[in-house]
This record gives structure tokens, C-alpha cells and sequence, in this order.
């Protein structure tokens, strides 16, 4: 049996514009109008289309990590006597 690497290029390409196109549907800080442009040019541009918009918007979703010195958040003294 012999593996045609075009179709598993194929299908690793429908995989990654598939799962981008759900990540972008189901953000809630895009208009519909975005999703669906942004969402048409995954599948017009497959690869560099997918990844990079993939990278931009996890970038943009960074983890808020608390303080660890203002823990508590109660009243602090400003050094005015």
C-alpha cells in the first residue's frame, strides 16, 4: 500500500482550517461580519491564512496572572504621616 502524501497534505490542511474556522466562530469579541470575512480567508488562503490569524488571536488572549505583591487588596499606607 502506498501513501500519496498530496492527500494527507490535503487532509491536515481541511483539519487546520477547519478547526481555526471553529476557534474564530465561536470568539465573542468579533462581529459576525469578522468572523465570516476572517473566516473566508482561512479557506482562501489555507495555511499561512489559518496559522497566522490562529497566532494573532492567541496572542491577543494572554493569561491574566494576579500580583502576588498586592495580595489581599485592602487599603495600603501611601507614606504620607
Amino acid at each position: 500500500m502506498e501513501i500519496n502524501y498530496g492527500y494527507v497534505f490535503v487532509a491536515i490542511v481541511l483539519i487546520l482550517n477547519m478547526l481555526v474556522s471553529v476557534f474564530i466562530g465561536r470568539r465573542h469579541d468579533l462581529e459576525r461580519f469578522q468572523k465570516v470575512a476572517q473566516i473566508i480567508i482561512v479557506w482562501l488562503i489555507p495555511v499561512v491564512a489559518a496559522i497566522g490569524l490562529w497566532v494573532f488571536y492567541k496572542s491577543q488572549d494572554g493569561e491574566v496572572k494576579p500580583d502576588s505583591k498586592n495580595f489581599g487588596g485592602g487599603a495600603q499606607d501611601s507614606g504620607v504621616s
